[in-house]
């Protein structure tokens, strides 16, 4: 792919910057409002980000021929009170369609949680499309799984590409053969392992691998984490969407890493024991490279890693709309936005 420039929006720790720059990508602008995120982002990229979006003047944004962009998503998750544009956060989206506006870019690629396509039954995610269509783009959207680019996590998430050169086909997509967490594990610790007599491991005839996902679960610790309306034998277990009580095996993939999770509690039975997936692991898990410094707190690390983006999963979105002529260079930044 000929080389491009593109901004990197609600930054994180520079996942999507990663996915751009493996396909030629070269970073003109950064913003990331989180200062702990920002920190990280600086200790491997080698600047800081701009601060709050909503304040950059959109005239003084760098020309690029891309936008990347994980919007937040906690407006849209389960995991949170699914307000959408009723929550300040929700609203961010329209501060890409006004640089988008300005700077006219060949291409946006957008990320969200799973349940933003569905979110107010489709309502949010059309007014997203609609207000880029109005501007001129042709919009394409497909929740497409991490499991499926290499990683061995299960993790669905919406993407947007949005184009001035045509339709993005999330058909061409080149899927990779599914990998395990096993993959992923370093050989040498130190662990933290969990006391047999602190956790509960369900039987052979219980214990089956989920076709879509690849998730095996396969035990509990016992922790009473439930009192009130659950069934009998799920006293152990946290409400839906959250892992922390749970233990998968190491020989299938991993749910999703969770922003909420500050503590990192990832069990996996490996080799007959239980233990802690380390921080390193948790970062493989979204395909950073050993490389990449991580810095700050446990927490804030633990954090970062769940509000981050599948590194392999974007690269491959990025290396399609190349691949595609979605991606126009810089040299015609000026007749885009005469246009």
């Amino acid at each position: 792919m000929q080389s491009f420039k593109f901004i990197d929006l609600f930054a994180g720790i520079g996942g999507m910057r990663q996915a751009a720059e493996m396909n030629g990508g070269t970073c003109v602008f950064s913003s990331e409002i989180n200062r702990e995120a920002a920190a990280t982002y600086e200790a491997n990229f080698g600047e800081r980000p701009y601060g709050d979006i909503t304040r950059a003047d959109e005239n003084d944004i760098p020309d690029h021929d891309v936008i990347f962009g994980g919007f937040p998503c906690q407006p849209f998750s389960i995991c949170g009170f699914k307000r959408g544009f009723e929550d300040a956060r929700g609203t961010l989206f329209f501060d890409i369609l006004r640089i988008a506006k300005a700077k006219r870019p060949s291409c946006l690629v957008l990320e969200n949680v799973k349940h933003f396509a569905s979110h107010d039954k489709g309502n949010t995610l059309r007014v997203v499309v609609a207000a880029l269509e109005e501007i001129g783009y042709s919009v394409a959207v497909e929740v497409i799984n991490a499991v499926d680019f290499g990683l061995p996590q299960n993790r669905d998430r919406t993407i947007i590409v949005a184009s001035l050169n045509g339709t993005f086909d999330f058909g061409k997509l080149v899927q990779s053969e599914r990998v395990t967490v096993a993959s992923v594990l370093e050989s040498n610790g130190p662990f933290e392992y969990v006391d047999p007599a602190e956790y509960t491991l369900l039987g052979d005839d219980v214990v089956k691998v989920q076709k879509q996902s690849g998730l095996r679960f396969v035990g509990y610790r016992n922790r009473n984490l439930r009192k009130v309306g659950v069934r009998e034998g799920t006293e152990h277990l946290s409400r839906v969407h959250k892992q922390p009580n749970r233990i998968y095996c190491a020989t299938a993939t991993h749910p999703t890493l969770a922003a909420g999770e500050s503590s990192g509690r990832y069990w996996i039975l490996i080799d007959g024991v239980v233990r802690k997936l380390t921080q390193r692991e948790c970062y493989r898990l979204q395909g950073f490279p050993d490389s990449f410094e991580i810095s700050g707190s446990a927490t804030a690390a633990y954090r970062q890693i769940g509000n981050s983006v599948p590194v392999p999963m974007i690269a491959e979105v990025v290396r399609a709309a190349g691949e595609q002529g979605l991606i126009a260079v810089s040299d015609g930044v000026e007749a885009r936005r005469a246009a």
